[in-house]
């Protein structure tokens, strides 16, 4: 009884369900449902639509549906597994899906169509327009026409002028009214929009766009050529020259210091500037972005400074002291730079002339050569004495090939500078202590040891009257000798002015020195202006003897009177 139940119920079902179980008549696309495989939607519209076909067909099952048992539809809902049902619902839910999907695809395709026609309608207005953001020559003209903007031209020429920015600061301004400048109506603005791509005028909402173009204005080209030669930043005294970067010593190394920008005007781009300005019917104009100034050669930023730069310091490694005890001058990176140039093509050169021109001051200020000197006598007179050859004398061209190889080889020394004289000492009386005084008035002599008389005499000096005699300064003694034979010029008939044979020799100026002179019988008083030598300073002989014994070469000898 109770499948014969089942049985009823079910077959029940088909005839009450109708519509809901015709959709899905198909074995094979139901078994799809049920068992939750994918289904293809046309299979399931098709299903669909020839349901609908046998419901209009056979409309006695749908007058039925009033005398429906609806206790025997729920008993066989009850009979039915849950997951059956959930499948038709969701076929139900597919189609219905479908549907929205088609909708939503027409929807879209009618808002591209109307987006396309309106794009379209706005590019024809830009094929007449200019683009938004547009400019032409610095003035804004975004969706301007030609009409618009030969009228704003021909409003604005009434009052035009042209103002120009200087690099310093200083604007100048060139009046259309003295040039006669005037408006005429032309295609230039047509043109202009011409060139614009209207499919593209969407990319002038973010894009700015700078146009440069002459419009159609004319002038008196003299009157404006008078008016720029007669504006100040033409004046010669306004012309200053734009100088380069270039290495500059900074006190430890050379650093590259920036170029400075001069007002010198490049009169040809100059004037073509103003001239495109005005052609451009611009207002304003910046000389110095437009490049009218004679521009320096080299920035900082220009990779030759560098490499001078670096060549330069490559050149300040020595560190030299020079030692005139108990001064010293030092020969570092701060004079070295001095002698270090750079040419206007960044070209590095040692100035030898410099160096040289260096060691020729160190000699001005420490040789003692040939200068008058303050002496204090033996008999405690201070007299000055000038002339001679004794004292300190740098050796210049042996100082400086010693000099540059120091700084080549970046050394770091203490040395004595070179000499081609020396004195004893570097004192204001470089004498020094020891040395001989030959008073020419007194005619006498004094041998000065450590400070102390260590002997004295008369002597005979140079006859004065024959032109010959003895002069004053200071000097040292080359050398001494014993037992020389001292001549005079030799003559025609091979003969000398003179020979003289001496026991003692020491000679100091020349050929003018110390010896003995047996053959004079008397010294000191005023014998030299009648009986004196040819220069020399002749001593008794037991006197010159003890000199001799005494004096060394290298001495110094003071003469004076």
């Amino acid at each position: 009884m109770r499948d014969k139940k089942k049985k009823n119920k079910k077959n029940n079902f088909s005839s009450i369900a109708g519509d809901d179980i015709e959709i899905i008549d198909d074995e094979e696309l139901l078994s799809g449902l049920l068992n939750d495989e994918e289904v293809d939607d046309s299979d399931v519209e098709e299903e669909y639509e020839e349901s609908e076909l046998e419901l209009d067909d056979d409309q006695s099952d749908s007058d039925q549906d009033d005398d429906l048992d609806y206790d025997e539809i729920d008993d066989l809902d009850d009979d039915l597994p849950d997951e059956e049902d959930d499948k038709i619902i969701e076929g139900d839910e597919l189609i219905e899906k479908h549907r929205k999907k088609k909708r939503r695809r027409r929807i879209i395709l009618i808002v591209l169509l109307v987006l396309i026609a309106l794009y379209g309608a706005v590019s024809v207005y830009f094929s007449f327009h200019f683009f938004p953001n547009t400019k032409v020559n610095g003035v804004g003209f975004s969706l301007s026409s030609a009409e618009q903007v030969q009228a704003h031209m021909k409003e604005e020429v009434k009052g035009y002028a042209l103002r120009m920015k200087e690099s310093d600061g200083d604007t100048e301004t060139i009046s259309g009214s003295d040039i006669d400048i005037e408006y005429v109506a032309d295609d230039s603005v047509e043109k202009l929009i011409k060139k614009q791509n209207p499919l593209l005028w969407i990319t002038g909402l973010w894009k700015q766009q700078n146009i440069e173009s002459s419009v159609g204005v004319k002038y008196d080209r003299d009157k404006l050529a008078k008016v720029i030669e007669n504006l100040d930043c033409m004046a010669e005294e306004n012309q200053i020259p734009s100088v380069s970067a270039k290495p500059e010593f900074t006190g430890e190394k050379f650093e590259v210091a920036a170029e400075q920008i001069g007002t010198a005007i490049d009169k040809d781009k100059f004037a073509e500037t103003v001239t495109k300005a005005i052609n451009g019917f611009q207002s304003e104009v910046d000389l110095m972005k437009e490049d009218c100034y004679i521009l320096p050669k080299y920035t900082k930023d220009s990779p030759e400074v560098a490499k001078a730069c670096e060549k330069m310091n490559s050149e300040l490694g020595a560190n030299i002291t020079l030692d005139f005890s108990p001064n010293t001058e030092v020969v570092d990176s701060s004079v070295i730079s001095q002698w270090i140039t750079v040419d206007d093509n960044m070209q590095v050169a040692f100035n030898q002339d410099a160096v040289k021109q260096y060691i020729a001051d160190l000699a001005a200020k420490y040789d003692t050569v040939g200068k008058t000197r303050n002496f204090t006598t033996a008999t405690g007179n201070v007299v000055q004495v000038e002339g001679g050859g004794y004292g300190w004398k740098i050796d210049q061209d042996a100082e400086y090939n010693a000099l540059i190889t120091n700084i080549q080889d970046a050394e770091t020394v203490t040395r004595e500078p070179n000499y081609s004289s020396r004195a004893a000492t570097h004192d204001a009386n470089d004498w020094g202590t020891t040395y001989a005084e030959v008073d020419l008035t007194a005619q006498h002599m004094y041998f000065i040891q450590n400070g102390q008389i260590a002997m004295q005499c008369d002597i005979v000096t140079g006859n004065p009257n024959k032109g010959n005699a003895t002069p004053q300064g200071m000097y040292s003694l080359y050398y001494k000798q014993q037992n020389q034979v001292l001549r005079g010029k030799k003559l025609e008939d091979g003969t000398y002015e003179y020979e003289s044979p001496v026991d003692y020799w020491m000679p100091f100026n020349g050929g003018i020195g110390f010896h003995d002179a047996s053959w004079q019988s008397a010294f000191g008083g005023v014998r030299y202006q009648t009986y004196g030598s040819h220069g020399c300073v002749n001593m008794p002989p037991a006197s010159a003897g003890e000199l001799y014994n005494l004096i060394q070469a290298g001495t110094p000898i003071i003469c004076h009177y």
